[in-house]
């Protein structure tokens, strides 16, 4: 049976085609090679407006320290090219990073955005790190909540945000233009997909997410939030298209089933450990980036649930 394009894609494709047209929003990205997180700044050549996605801060889990090199990093080239920043992107509440969203958004402006499901996320994750009542559940954390099909601009570039989720229930893709980011949802095409197993996720809606994704024009561009470098692979990347993957994933290329996939899928993340910095990181990205607040020695405290997870 053919797909019917959702009214969504219908607009992204839409987008998309005229981007090529007119011409692409440049991309810069950044990579941290101890989390495999890949960060972006993308601009409008035009209006010098910019976006910058999935941020992190550099975190030193033994010692309990935080740093921000790498984030200086992104506010030196914003500084560097003239650049206004309009919007700071979360793909969703990641659990491999912190953001260090607020730090930038301290030096640079702009309004710090993410999925509305978010909420789902704060409530789920709130009760398992005991946030009691001053931590809101409502997403007032950020400045934006984006639903599916959400339309937004970086100076002349229109943008469209995608609910895509499966990783978790909140993730997003950002389609700027010609480019798409995904976040969580793909990896490069030799090494596949996200895992689904944790609370929320769901590896028959990565599927339909993923598969949404590829309704998009062959050329568009992709950008990945991680790369970890393939067996046989010796360099790390993270820009793909929406054709290699098609054709080329080695979890989720064309022809390959639904309820394959899902027992790919849940087969697979039986065998993954925790990422190493899941505790930290999801109760300060559930808050938007933001650390809990000092306690009376003047001191800021993560807290690690034990037997929880």
């Amino acid at each position: 049976m053919e797909t019917v394009m959702d009214p969504v894609l219908s607009e992204a494709n839409a987008q998309i085609r005229r981007a090529k047209a007119a011409g692409s929003p440049v991309v810069q990205s950044f990579f941290d090679e101890p989390t495999n997180t890949a960060t972006y700044v993308v601009w409008d050549v035009a209006t010098k407006k910019a976006a910058i996605v999935d941020s992190v801060l550099d975190f030193d889990a033994a010692a309990g320290r935080t740093k921000t090199a790498s984030a200086d990093a992104v506010i030196a080239y914003v500084r560097d090219q003239g650049l206004t920043v309009d919007w700071l992107l979360e793909t969703h509440a990641h659990a491999d990073h912190l953001s260090a969203a607020p730090y930038l958004q301290q030096a640079l402006g702009g309004q710090l955005a993410i999925g509305r499901e978010i909420i789902r996320v704060q409530n789920v994750f709130g009760k398992i790190f005991n946030a009691g009542t001053d931590f809101e559940r409502d997403g007032s954390e950020f400045d934006r909540l984006f639903e599916d099909g959400d339309r937004f601009a970086i100076g002349n570039i229109d943008a469209i945000a995608l609910h895509v989720p499966g990783h978790t229930p909140a993730d997003m893709a950002y389609v700027i233009g010609d480019a798409v980011f995904t976040g969580d949802t793909l990896f490069m095409p030799d090494y596949g997909t996200a895992r689904a197993d944790f609370p929320g996720g769901d590896a028959r809606q990565l599927f339909r997410s993923i598969r949404r994704l590829m309704q998009l024009p062959d050329e568009t561009r992709l950008f990945l939030c991680h790369d970890y470098k393939a067996v046989g692979r010796d360099e790390y990347v993270w820009e793909t298209t929406v054709g290699a993957q098609r054709v080329g994933n080695v979890h989720v290329h064309e022809g390959v089933s639904e309820d394959d996939f899902v027992a790919m899928r849940t087969s697979r993340d039986a065998t993954l450990s925790m990422p190493k910095l899941i505790l930290p990181s999801i109760q300060v990205n559930m808050r938007g980036g933001h650390l809990p607040e000092p306690e009376v020695n003047g001191t800021r405290y993560l807290k690690i649930p034990l037997d929880a997870l």
